[in-house]
């Protein structure tokens, strides 16, 4: 169902709690882009506006983010990113070269499907508190396979000696470093990993992500 725009807005509109790691992809995109943009940031506080009639038109799945682009509406956090960078034509960020722009969107994906998968039971029982996630086995076994995950990833960062699609900062990188910085922030033991120590403090320079990984948003 599409919504009009009002005249008197920016054409783009991103709606998401900030809290959302999700919608803080979206936020540093934007910022990369240089992109104007109206932030409604109460969608999702409570969680039960979500749930509206309102919302669910835009998204039936109840989920943050979603953006508006006149009568567009997108959700799918990495999709967004790539729409976005598709449409500034930012090909450093998401090349036009099938083999480079592959590149990139595997290591989002493996952020939005492997990774996800590994950290999802261990940050909602340590950081979430949820109490169907209580389960310290399930926790044990969710905290391995996260860190897994993270050697992997070190590992591909020691190859390139850069970021995680090549010499040149992409999309991928501001979703794999924004899942670094929730793995940072999450209570668990973790191994010494030299490499995506120095990526991590290198992208946390940059200007676009000030303020979207900080002690205490995960």
């Amino acid at each position: 169902m599409a919504r009009s725009i009002p005249p008197s807005l920016p054409r783009l509109r991103l709606l998401g709690r900030p809290g959302s790691i999700n919608v803080r992809k979206l936020l540093w995109t934007l910022a990369e882009l240089e992109l104007d943009f109206v932030h409604e940031p109460q969608w999702g506080d409570p969680p039960s506006n979500l749930l509206s009639p309102e919302f669910r038109a835009l998204n039936p799945n109840g989920l943050v983010p979603v953006l508006l682009d006149g009568d567009a509406i997108l959700w799918e956090s990495n999709t967004i990113c790539r729409y976005l960078a598709a449409r500034s034509g930012r090909r450093d960020l998401l090349p036009d070269d099938p083999r480079a722009r592959a590149e990139v969107e595997r290591w989002m994906d493996w952020q939005a499907t492997d990774l996800n998968a590994a950290w999802n039971h261990a940050f909602m029982a340590l950081v979430r508190r949820h109490p169907d996630f209580a389960d310290p086995a399930a926790i044990r076994r969710s905290v391995d396979a996260w860190n897994a995950r993270m050697i992997l990833l070190d590992r591909r960062l020691a190859e390139t000696g850069a970021f995680a699609a090549g010499a040149g900062f992409t999309l991928a990188d501001i979703v794999l470093v924004l899942s670094v910085h929730r793995w940072r922030q999450t209570p668990i033991d973790r191994p010494d990993l030299p490499s995506l120590a120095g990526y991590f403090e290198r992208l946390s320079a940059r200007p676009a992500v000030a303020g979207l990984m900080v002690p205490g948003l995960p």
